[in-house]
């Protein structure tokens, strides 16, 4: 279940479905998802759904994790990017191959230190950690220019938009928890913040507070 051929399935589903961006499609193949699920879900690794990782929280389906790099990526190049909740690891995994350098913050300690050690085994070192509260972002370490966010706020916390670099893009779900979210991109201009609204989605909630 984790042959390529299985891995290739999975990338003709997600371009299926509109991912157009060949740098994200291929970063996708070749990052073996199955590391970032516990042995018993290993051999799920590889449909096009979300899957549970513990404490409530989940890895992304793989559509919206190529869905959100795309988006982050489709104004052009970018050098620093903040990842709100690091998770299992893996969407940090292939923002780590497409960008300079990624900036993640994770709330529950346990995670963080799994998605440590299995950016280590991927020899990803391009990543920096932070063990904090992910609606803060992480400002010592900004502005940013690109920022993405794994969970959903009901409304963007301002300080995630004041550590966006002017020309920034901060792609994220917005939304209530049991109501319908949806995934919106924001780019800060020199005359401010322009919203777009992209499409449905159902995200965990952004959360305050952190766990040991």
């Amino acid at each position: 279940m984790t042959s390529q051929r299985t891995r290739d399935r999975l990338i003709e589903r997600v371009r299926e479905k509109g991912i157009t961006d060949e740098s994200v499609l291929k970063i996708m193949r070749a990052t073996p998802r199955h590391i970032f699920l516990d042995e018993a879900l290993s051999h799920r690794a590889y449909e096009d759904s979300s899957l549970p990782i513990g404490f409530q929280q989940t890895l992304s389906q793989p559509y919206i994790v190529a869905r959100m790099t795309e988006l982050l990526l489709a104004a052009g190049p970018r050098e620093r990017v903040l990842e709100v909740g690091t998770g299992s690891g893996y969407q940090t995994a292939i923002l780590a191959q497409l960008v300079e350098r990624v900036f993640s913050v994770e709330r529950i300690r346990p995670l963080q230190e799994q998605a440590r050690q299995r950016l280590r085994h991927l020899r990803l070192y391009n990543v920096h950690l932070r063990h904090a509260d992910g609606g803060m972002g992480w400002p010592q370490r900004g502005p940013f220019d690109g920022i993405l966010s794994a969970a959903a706020p009901e409304v963007v916390p301002q300080e995630l938009l004041d550590q966006l670099a002017i020309g920034g893009r901060l792609v994220i779900p917005v939304g209530k928890k049991g109501v319908q979210q949806h995934l919106c991109v924001y780019d800060k201009t020199e005359d401010g913040i322009n919203e777009q609204k992209i499409e449905p989605v159902l995200f965990v909630p952004l959360v305050s507070g952190v766990v040991a």
